[in-house]
């Protein structure tokens, strides 16, 4: 088995060689170390290697390693953020990938006014269309733009979407391209900055690059399997 810097230098080695495919610089693609559930050790290890940004599934996990981890990390909220939960977020990460509640878009605005910040999200789109996954339907992308400008807390930076869980990764392909489509025509019509498309997990990460995505967030494959 190789350890977690072998794993890393495989991991960018393959964004590179998959971003060069798609006319761009490996530079240009950010790399999200998914850390749920992982030790510290384990994630110092991988920061020692040169990485930057972690994301975290649940907030209460991520708080406990903000306290101990060193505070320069980009921390990414990718899991699905509850309203209750809002209040510990603020300031204190990058980017929440996983924006697709009104309801939840209120409070971040709510308090990110309280805060004087601006809260940078990504809405999530279900492009497989699933029951099991959070996000918005591809035809509603539209009004919730529409509905996010009522909100100055919050500043929409892209989108993101989580591919349908498939053997082959090749047939995640079509659903990634569609997300480039979204992406650019909404960034097309959009007043703001729209700027990431987050899609790509360690399965499937070169194909969501190769089309267009240019946010990934890879766990296994830098951290081995998961230990729940």
């Amino acid at each position: 088995m190789m350890g977690i810097r072998e794993n890393i230098e495989k991991v960018r080695h393959i964004i590179a060689d998959s971003a060069l495919k798609s006319g761009r610089k490996p530079e240009d693609i950010t790399l999200v170390a998914v850390s749920k559930t992982v030790e510290e050790e384990r994630i110092r290890e991988a920061i020692s290697c040169g990485i930057s940004h972690l994301g975290e599934n649940r907030v209460q996990e991520m708080m406990g390693k903000m306290e101990n981890l060193p505070s320069d990390i980009r921390w990414n909220m990718i899991g699905r953020l509850q309203k209750n939960k809002v209040k510990f977020i603020i300031n204190r990460i990058e980017l929440v990938h996983s924006l697709c509640s009104v309801e939840v878009a209120k409070e971040i605005d709510r308090l990110s006014g309280k805060q004087g910040v601006v809260t940078d999200c990504l809405i999530q789109i279900n492009i497989g269309h699933e029951d099991t996954k959070a996000g918005i339907e591809e035809h509603e992308l539209e009004r919730f733009m529409d509905e996010m400008t009522a909100f100055p807390g919050i500043r929409i930076r892209g989108l993101m979407a989580i591919a349908p869980n498939v053997e082959d990764p090749e047939l995640t392909r079509p659903y990634f391209a569609r997300m480039k489509e979204l992406f650019d025509r909404t960034a097309l019509n959009c007043q703001g900055s729209m700027d990431y498309l987050s899609m790509g997990m360690s399965h499937d990460y070169h194909v969501a690059i190769e089309e267009g995505a240019n946010i990934v967030r890879v766990g296994s494959a830098i951290f081995g399997a998961r230990v729940y």
